[in-house]
C-alpha cells in the first residue's frame, strides 16, 4: 500500500458529526434515492426494480427501498461500535484491505472496520433468510493466511500505532459449526451471533457508552489498559478463608477493569454466570439520587480481581503500622480488561457512568483476591438471599453451574435438569430455541417446568444423596455422558415433532409450545423410553440415533392428535391450570398412543381414565375447605396488624359483624360448656370475606387478594374479587347431587396453587 492508498483508505473514514449523520442513515430500515421529476423513465426504473415512492416534491420525487438482511445487519452492528466510543469507523458497506505482499490487487474484504484511541475491530457480517448450519470454513481458512499481512497493512495504515486488534465475525440466523469454531479461534477471532449483539445493544440502551467496557472485557480479557493508574490504599484481611482488601476507588477507575457476569448468551463460553441484566429505571434512579439529591451508598461494591495465572495481588505493606488482623498498605490493581468481577453493586456502579461524579466521587469496594467462579456464584447466592429474590428460573440457571461438581448425587442431578433446560432454550439447533426462560429472561417456557418433567422421568434412574440406587440407559454416574446423549434424545425427538407439525409448533397462540405441552411431551418422551425398556426394544448398548428412531414410531400419534385436534379440547387443556393442568395435558397425550398402540399403558393411566371424573368432588370440596381455613386465619391476622384490639368493629362491615353476632348468640345458646362456645369471627362465611375485603381493599387486601394475571383488570375491587363469589357459589352447592366439572375443579387448584402454595406459576 502507497501513500496514496493509505490517503484514500484514511478519507473513507467517518468520524465526529460526520459519523451521528451517519448513525441516523444507517439506523433507516429503508436506503432513500432522489429522481428530478423530468426524468420519469430513470424513476420507472428505479421502481421496476423495487424502488418506492417516498414522497414528491415540486421539482424532484424521494424514492426508497427496504434494505435486505445483511444490509440491515452491518447497519446494526456498525452503529453500535459508533455509539459505543470508536472513533473512526468505514463509510461503506464493505473495506477493502490489500493482504498480499507481491500482489496488491488481491483485498481480504470487511464490512466495518472501527478503531479507538487503543484498538481496532475488523467485523465480517454473514446473514441467512432462515435458520441454517454455517459453513465458513474456507473462507475463515483463507483469512487464517491473510491475516498477519492484514495486520501489517492497518499498522502502516495508522502510523505504527500499537493498537490491539481483534476480529470478528458476525452471524444472523446461523447455528454455529464445530469446525468453524476451531477455525475462527485459530485465528484469534470471536464469534458473535445476534443475541450477543442484542445483548450489548441493550446495555447500550441502559448504561450509554459505558457498556463499552463490557465490549472491550469481552474481546480483549487479559491485555493491558495503557496509562491505568492502578495503586490504591487498602487494608488487607482475611475473612470465610479468603484473602480480602479494603478500599476507596473513583467509579471511572473500576469500570475499566470492571466485568459484570450477566446470565446472558453473549457470556455462555464463561460459564458459570449468574448477574442480573441491569435494569435502567434502577440506574436512572441512582444517577438522580447521586446528583440531584447529592445522596451516597455507604454499603461496598464487592468484586473478586483476578491477577491471572494463580499469581497473587501486588501489596506493599505500610511499615509505620502494624497488625495482627489486618495490614495496612498500597495494592496494585490489575492493570487489564476484565480483571475485576462486579459480585454485587452493579447498579450502584454503573450508576455512576453517566455521572458527572464519575472521576470525582469515590465508592468502598470489598475485593476478594482471585475468587474462583463457584465461590462467587455462592457468594452472590447468599448476599442476594436476604435481599431481591432470585427468580425461580435465575436459581434453577445458577445450579446448571453451581451444583455440576458437587459430591452430592441428589445436587448433582439438579445441575444436570438445569443444563439440559438451558441447552433447550439457548441451542440454535433446539426447536425450542429462544422460548424458555433463561435466568431472568421472559419467555414461553419456564425452566422450573422442564425441570419438574425432568425430574419426574426415567432418564435419570434414581439416586439419594450419597449413593447411585439405579442406572438409566441415559445414567451410568457420568453427568457429561448423561448430558450429552440425553439431549441429543430431546433435542432430535422435539426436532421430530416441530418438523411435523411445523404450522401448529409455531401458532403464538398454539397448544403445544406452552408450559404444560413441554412438560407433557418430556413426560411422553420418558414414558416411551420406559416401555422401549420394557419390552427389550432397546437397552443401553443402543447408540442415540437407534433409540430416537425406535421412539419416532411412538411419536406419530402424536403428530395425528395435533393435527386434529377439536377447538373445545384445545379450551380444555389451556385451561387446565396447575399441578392437575399438567397431569391432565400429559395423560392425554399417553391415551392417544394408546388408541393406536394398545400394548402402550403406563403406569396409572387406567386408573387416571377411571378416577378422573368421581375425584373431582372429594377434592373439590377438600379444597374449598382448606381455603376457608385459610381466609379465617389471613384475614383476622392483616385486620388485627392495622386496626390492632379493635379489628372486628373497624374492619367487619356493619351488616356483616351484626349477623355474624346474631348466629353466634343462635349457636352459643345451644351449648352448655362455655369453653366449646364460638366468637362472632367463627361465623363469617366465603362471600362475608368479600364484603370485608372489598371495605378494607385499597389498604390491607388489594396487594394480596388480585389474582397475578388480574392486576391491569378493569372494573376496579368488585371484578378483581369476583372469584370470591364463584368460589361461594361451589361452596353452597350439594356434593352428593352437583356434579364438579372439570373446568370448576381447574378453578379450585389454581386457587389453591396461589394462595396456599403460593406458586409463583400458577396463573401461567
Amino acid at each position: 500500500m502507497n501513500s496514496k492508498e493509505k490517503q484514500d483508505f484514511i478519507e473513507g473514514l467517518v468520524s465526529g458529526i460526520d459519523k451521528t449523520t451517519e448513525i441516523k442513515t444507517r439506523k433507516s430500515m429503508y436506503i432513500y434515492t432522489t429522481v428530478p421529476n423530468k426524468q420519469d423513465d430513470n424513476k420507472k426504473k428505479h421502481i421496476e426494480r423495487g424502488w418506492e415512492i417516498d414522497k414528491e416534491f415540486k421539482t424532484i420525487t424521494r424514492l426508497r427501498i427496504k434494505k435486505d438482511n445483511k444490509h440491515l445487519l452491518v447497519d446494526r452492528i456498525w452503529s453500535l461500535f459508533a455509539l459505543l466510543g470508536f472513533d473512526l469507523l468505514n463509510q461503506n458497506q464493505v473495506i477493502n484491505i490489500p493482504c498480499d505482499k507481491t500482489d496488491r490487487s488481491i483485498f481480504e474484504t470487511f464490512n466495518i472496520l472501527a478503531k479507538d484511541k487503543e484498538s481496532i475491530v475488523l467485523v465480517r457480517c454473514e446473514s441467512a433468510s432462515v435458520n441454517s448450519k454455517s459453513n465458513f470454513k474456507d473462507k475463515l481458512e483463507l483469512l487464517k493466511q491473510h491475516i498477519g499481512e492484514v495486520k501489517k497493512n492497518i499498522n502502516y495504515i495508522f502510523d505504527g500505532a500499537k493498537l490491539k486488534f481483534k476480529f470478528i465475525l458476525v452471524t444472523e440466523n446461523f447455528a454455529f459449526q464445530e469446525q468453524d469454531k476451531l477455525v475462527l479461534e485459530n485465528i484469534g477471532g470471536v464469534h458473535f451471533d445476534e443475541d450477543i449483539v442484542e445483548y450489548y445493544i441493550n446495555m447500550h440502551n441502559q448504561i450509554g457508552i459505558a457498556a463499552r467496557y463490557q465490549l472491550l472485557g469481552s474481546l480483549f480479557f487479559d491485555q493491558e489498559i495503557p496509562e491505568m493508574e492502578n495503586k490504591i490504599p487498602a487494608i488487607r484481611g482475611r475473612m470465610g478463608g479468603h484473602v480480602y482488601y479494603s478500599f476507596s476507588i473513583e467509579p471511572e477507575k473500576l469500570l475499566k477493569i470492571g466485568y459484570v457476569l450477566h446470565r446472558n448468551k453473549a457470556n455462555t463460553n464463561m460459564m458459570p454466570t449468574y448477574q442480573r441484566i441491569i435494569q435502567k429505571s434502577r440506574l436512572d434512579a441512582i444517577k438522580r439520587f447521586i446528583e440531584d439529591d447529592k445522596g451516597y451508598f455507604p454499603n461496598s461494591i464487592i468484586i473478586s480481581l483476578d491477577s491471572g495465572k494463580r499469581k497473587k495481588l501486588e501489596f506493599q505493606e505500610s511499615n509505620n503500622i502494624s497488625s495482627t488482623i489486618a495490614d495496612l498498605g498500597i495494592l496494585h490493581l490489575p492493570k487489564k480488561y476484565r480483571s475485576a468481577y462486579i459480585i454485587d453493586g452493579q447498579h450502584r456502579l454503573y450508576g455512576y457512568a453517566n455521572s458527572k461524579y464519575m472521576s470525582t466521587n469515590t465508592i468502598p469496594v470489598v475485593a476478594f483476591e482471585n475468587l474462583e467462579r463457584n465461590e462467587q456464584v455462592k457468594l452472590f447466592m447468599q448476599i442476594n438471599e436476604n435481599q431481591k429474590a432470585v427468580s425461580k428460573n435465575l436459581r434453577n440457571t445458577l445450579n446448571a453451574d453451581l451444583l455440576w461438581n458437587s459430591e452430592n448425587y441428589l445436587e448433582q442431578m439438579t445441575a444436570l435438569r438445569s443444563r439440559i433446560a438451558i441447552l433447550l432454550g439457548e441451542d440454535r439447533a433446539s426447536a425450542l430455541y429462544g422460548k424458555i426462560s433463561v435466568g431472568e429472561d421472559k419467555k414461553v417456557i419456564t425452566t422450573q417446568q422442564i425441570d419438574n418433567a425432568l425430574k419426574k422421568s426415567v432418564f435419570f434412574g434414581k439416586v439419594s444423596k450419597d449413593k447411585i440406587e439405579r442406572q438409566s440407559i441415559f445414567y451410568k454416574g457420568n453427568l457429561d455422558y448423561t448430558f450429552d446423549k440425553l439431549s441429543k434424545f430431546i433435542l432430535k425427538s422435539l426436532d421430530f415433532l416441530k418438523d411435523k407439525l411445523e404450522i401448529e409448533w409455531e401458532k403464538p397462540d398454539g397448544i403445544i409450545v406452552i408450559n404444560k405441552g413441554i412438560y407433557a411431551i418430556i413426560m411422553i418422551l420418558s414414558d416411551i423410553i420406559d416401555y422401549l425398556e420394557k419390552i427389550n426394544e432397546i437397552s443401553e448398548r443402543d447408540n442415540i440415533n437407534s433409540i430416537i428412531e425406535k421412539t419416532e414410531k411412538y411419536l406419530l400419534p402424536l403428530v395425528t392428535f395435533y393435527k386434529n385436534i377439536n377447538e373445545d379440547l384445545t379450551s380444555t387443556l389451556k385451561t387446565a391450570y396447575g399441578t392437575g393442568g399438567d397431569v391432565k395435558y400429559w395423560r392425554t397425550l399417553q391415551k392417544a398412543i394408546r388408541e393406536q398402540y394398545t400394548n402402550f399403558n403406563p403406569e396409572g393411566l387406567d386408573e387416571y381414565l377411571k378416577k378422573e371424573e368421581k375425584i373431582y368432588n372429594t377434592k373439590a370440596f377438600e379444597i374449598i375447605r382448606e381455603i376457608e381455613i385459610y381466609f379465617k386465619s389471613d384475614f383476622r391476622e392483616k385486620l388485627e396488624s392495622y386496626y390492632g384490639n379493635n379489628w372486628f368493629k373497624k374492619g367487619v362491615p356493619p351488616k356483616i359483624g351484626e349477623a355474624a353476632t346474631l348466629l353466634m348468640y343462635q349457636k352459643n345458646r345451644e351449648i352448655e360448656d362455655e369453653n366449646d362456645e364460638c366468637t362472632e369471627w367463627d361465623c363469617i362465611n366465603i362471600i362475608a370475606y368479600r364484603e370485608i375485603a372489598l371495605k378494607n381493599w385499597q389498604t390491607i387486601f388489594e396487594s394480596f387478594y388480585t389474582r397475578p394475571h388480574e392486576k391491569k383488570m378493569a372494573g376496579g375491587k368488585d371484578a378483581k374479587t369476583s372469584w370470591m363469589v364463584r368460589l361461594e357459589k361451589l361452596r353452597n352447592q350439594n356434593f352428593h347431587s352437583y356434579y364438579v366439572t372439570e373446568d370448576d375443579y381447574s378453578f379450585l387448584e389454581q386457587l389453591y396453587d396461589w394462595l396456599i402454595l403460593k406458586k409463583d406459576d400458577a396463573y401461567e
